[in-house]
């Protein structure tokens, strides 16, 4: 039911999504869904927690056996490509606190921290500076993907140029550091 409910977010949007429209969908009566999640909260988690484990297994995947700028570009197209695949699910993440060390979101975010972090061992980047150089990726990924998938890029310049600009420039900025 939750990946039901993570591909009708993709389809009609995450802010779109509810138990009814979800119930519909299946073809059962909304209070059906109710033995198997909590209600809506309940579902956009498991949702969250789907799209970030989905997005570590393409991240994570990517760059094996990759090092430096070519595991930087491994992982950016591999979020990239996840982000626009699936806009409805990757909402969903957004602003989700894990409620402890064992949730769904926060297990799943760690592989995905990993993913990146992999990434970044390709680089000479101080330890204290590993979470600012983490952050800086995740804002490039995640800004570039989601305003390509929200139709952010109207000018005529070819978005995969633009992108693969941006790996290079992240990438000479990571030497730098």
């Amino acid at each position: 039911m939750v990946a039901a409910g993570a591909a009708l977010a993709d389809e009609v949007g995450f802010t779109r999504l509810t138990m009814g429209l979800l119930a519909e969908r299946l073809g059962v009566r909304t209070p059906s869904l109710y033995k198997h999640v909590g209600g809506q909260d309940d579902l956009n988690r498991r949702i969250a927690a789907l799209a970030v484990s989905e997005a570590a297994d393409a991240v994570g995947g990517a760059v094996q056996g990759y090092a430096g700028r070519d595991a930087l570009g491994a992982a950016a197209r591999a979020f990239r490509a996840f982000v626009l695949e699936h806009p409805g699910r990757y909402a969903a993440t957004i602003g989700v606190e894990p409620t402890g060390r064992d949730d769904p979101m926060a297990v799943a975010g760690r592989r995905l921290l990993a993913a990146f972090k992999a990434v970044l061992r390709g680089y000479e980047i101080a330890e204290p500076d590993m979470d600012h150089a983490l952050r800086m990726l995740r804002s490039l990924c995640h800004g570039f993907a989601t305003l390509q998938a929200g139709g952010g890029f109207q000018w005529s310049a070819d978005i995969d140029e633009s992108f693969e600009w941006l790996i290079d420039f992240a990438d000479r900025g990571l030497r730098a550091v």
